[in-house]
């Protein structure tokens, strides 16, 4: 089997410094949070709330962490049967030139030779392989140009607001000179997106298609299995468990992290040593992003922290339980129907993310639906029990901006509020006594207002 002399080199490397106990240990998760990065991230993987950051809007490489959209996309095109996992690509000699270059992360692959978009994209999820993903980002759109304007349009598409594409893999353009005659963009530039943008990637890669775990969370796999393109495949991600490649060497533990399950390392001399990572424990999801840390292992042990940190310091509580009816708001005035009033209840929990100890920081706010109350804040009968009539939202009692990656997740914040009881129309007898009532009741207000006035 063939293995890469880099890879060789980056384990060997890694032997000596846990050799020589160089490699820190984990900060206790009972200490402040400090994390050695340019930036970071923290944020629930199910609503997108923000629970930590630390320069998180600024503008820095992202790497191979760019695989993250290439893997966005082409799981949407599976789903939208664009695109079939068996389908063959046949590989080009530039591609083929591409896979065999010892100083990229790759997969062997051969000239006129096809592949399956599935051993592709696992090639490219697991081993990084660069050539394999822009196989895949031509066989979904052609050319690697018109796979990255896909790229910039989905970003946009989702919410993100500070990136730039400029190829699928996340080399640097002089690394793909050395292979194309064509880029996108300038011979220097690479991949950028903010810590934000990129925790909001992986929160949609994880909500829109969960599957994506499947195959980042394996440790090690075989590619072409079989053939003499064989190629055994070591997942960057050294805090998966089951990583026998580390298991032989002393303290491999610190890098190894229970349920973790992704998502994606990226490196460059441009965007440093990146990882998003992603971990479950008990139903409750994390996802943390740390960006240009110092070294191969720095990015493993800094994500540790963090997930430390989520783990031992938040929880899911319910915030607004069912059926809660706002202090105050209890009802709603009906015009029109048998009862003057309606009660109205939450028609389901709310569940918020939170610092242990801290969901008393938080109040339901009821927002009534403008088209279906008049000027007076009325309802008119009839009013069905279900019938939806606002909603009700969180905020924080000490003004703190809750902050999610997603607009979605904002979303996930709201439940509707829902009347109670059933309210039925009057008829028309009832109607008209009533008006006379009102019109006389009127009537004599404003004769006794003016007799008060003689006097």
């Amino acid at each position: 089997m063939k293995k890469c002399f880099k890879r060789k080199y980056l384990v060997s490397l890694l032997v000596f410094l846990l050799m020589m106990g160089s490699i820190q240990n984990p900060a206790s998760a009972a200490e402040p949070i400090d994390i050695n990065a340019s930036a970071a991230i923290l944020v629930d993987a199910e609503t997108g709330k923000i629970l930590y950051e630390e320069n998180s809007k600024t503008v820095l490489g992202i790497a191979s962490m760019t695989k993250m959209m290439t893997e966005y996309i082409t799981l949407e095109a599976i789903k939208e049967g664009k695109v079939k996992w068996d389908q063959k690509y046949l590989i080009s000699p530039e591609l083929s030139k591409m896979s065999h270059d010892e100083e990229l992360s790759n997969v062997y692959l051969r000239v006129d030779e096809s592949y399956s978009v599935k051993d592709l994209y696992a090639a490219m999820a697991i081993e990084s392989a660069n050539a394999a993903t822009i196989a895949i980002a031509e066989v979904i759109a052609g050319t690697e140009a018109n796979f990255v304007k896909m790229m910039n349009e989905k970003a946009k598409e989702l919410g993100m607001e500070q990136y730039k594409f400029v190829n699928s893999t996340g080399l640097n353009n002089r690394e793909m000179l050395k292979h194309f005659p064509e880029i996108v963009g300038d011979p220097d530039e690479e991949n950028v997106m903010s810590a934000n943008d990129v925790a909001s990637l992986a929160f949609h890669l994880i909500k829109d298609f969960p599957e994506v775990l499947e195959t980042s969370s394996i440790p090690e796999a075989i590619f072409a299995e079989g053939t003499r393109d064989e190629f055994v495949m070591d997942n960057w991600n050294w805090s998966l468990e089951g990583y026998e490649g580390l298991a032989k060497y002393p303290n491999y533990q610190q890098f190894v992290y229970e349920g973790m399950d992704g998502l994606k390392t990226g490196s460059t001399l441009f965007a440093g040593f990146n990882f998003t990572g992603t971990a479950e424990r008990n139903g409750q999801r994390f996802i943390s992003v740390v960006m240009n840390t110092s070294s191969q292992s720095q990015r493993f042990i800094e994500t540790r922290k963090i997930m430390d940190y989520a783990f031992n310091n938040f929880a899911k509580k319910e915030i607004v339980p069912k059926h809660f009816q706002v202090k105050g708001n209890k009802s709603v005035p009906v015009i029109k129907g048998k009862e003057k009033q309606v009660k109205i209840y939450t028609k389901e929990a709310v569940d918020l993310v939170v610092a242990n100890g801290e969901e008393g920081n938080y109040q339901p706010v009821l927002v009534l639906d403008k088209e279906k109350i008049n000027k007076n804040g009325e309802l008119t009968a009839p009013v069905k029990k279900g019938d939806k009539v606002g909603y009700v939202t969180i905020e924080a009692k000490n003004d703190e901006n809750l902050g999610f990656v997603s607009e979605e997740g904002q979303k996930k914040m709201r439940v509707d509020v829902i009347a109670a009881e059933d309210v039925e129309r009057s008829n028309w007898f009832v109607l008209m006594m009533r008006g006379i009532g009102h019109f006389f009741g009127d009537l004599w207000g404003g004769i006794s207002s003016t007799v008060k006035g003689w006097f």
